[in-house]
């Protein structure tokens, strides 16, 4: 199991992307296409044509994970719209949960932080 946490680099695709790769159409493609390294620790993000799954790519120092998520009900709510996005671990988590970053839906709800201080989402 590989965690999300605030000290990855997140690089999100925007455009949607022909699921039927896998890791090594993945890796090539980040280093043909987007000309970045895949080796670098960073998590890239993709999703499929419909909005209906999200793929994770991250090299961990050993090997690759490629994590794939398919929403049982639906399609993915928010997904960023132009590069200029900022995704953070936070966000990112939220946006694999159905959630929109910056907005807390029914579903979600703040809770308070260690120094009992509530959470802001900007």
């Amino acid at each position: 199991m590989i965690q999300i946490t605030p000290q990855h680099h997140i690089f999100i695709h925007i455009e949607p992307l022909d699921f039927r790769k896998g890791i090594d159409g993945l890796v090539g493609f980040c280093q043909n296409k987007l000309s970045q390294s895949p080796f670098s620790g960073t998590i890239f993000g993709f999703r499929n044509t419909k909005g209906t799954a999200v793929k994770l790519l991250v090299y961990d120092g050993t090997g690759f994970w490629l994590m794939h998520k398919r929403f049982s009900r639906g399609t993915l709510r928010y997904w960023p719209s132009h590069a200029s996005t900022k995704i953070c671990a936070t966000n990112l988590i939220v946006m694999l949960n159905q959630g929109q970053p910056g907005q807390l839906s029914s579903a979600w709800r703040a809770l308070p932080s260690s120094n009992n201080e509530g959470l802001s989402f900007t």
